[in-house]
């Protein structure tokens, strides 16, 4: 799978990862709804991370459909609020 990092790239991913990031996706979207914005900044920071760690970037000049987006380390927690659909930053 494909993942953008807005502000950042492209970003391939194996898709045997998925349920780690699923996991994160579903602990930032808890936090989010409780309103926890240490816990917010924390584990959008570790999907982040993981999604670096566990990818490979791919060439800036690459324009490929991402079927994931991500937002920037720097996106408020209401910032992230607007991007979500009903299932999180990553469907399930």
């Amino acid at each position: 799978m494909i993942v953008r990092i807005m502000g950042e790239g492209q970003v391939k991913l194996a898709d045997s990862h998925f349920a780690e990031l699923n996991a994160l996706d579903d602990e930032l979207l808890a936090e989010m709804e409780s309103g926890d914005e240490e816990g917010f900044r924390r584990t959008l920071g570790a999907l982040l991370d993981a999604v670096r760690r566990l990818g490979e970037p791919l060439p800036d000049d690459a324009l490929e459909p991402s079927e994931l987006i991500l937002p920037s380390p720097e996106a408020s927690l209401e910032e992230v609020r607007e991007m979500l659909s009903d299932e999180g930053l990553i469907p399930g």
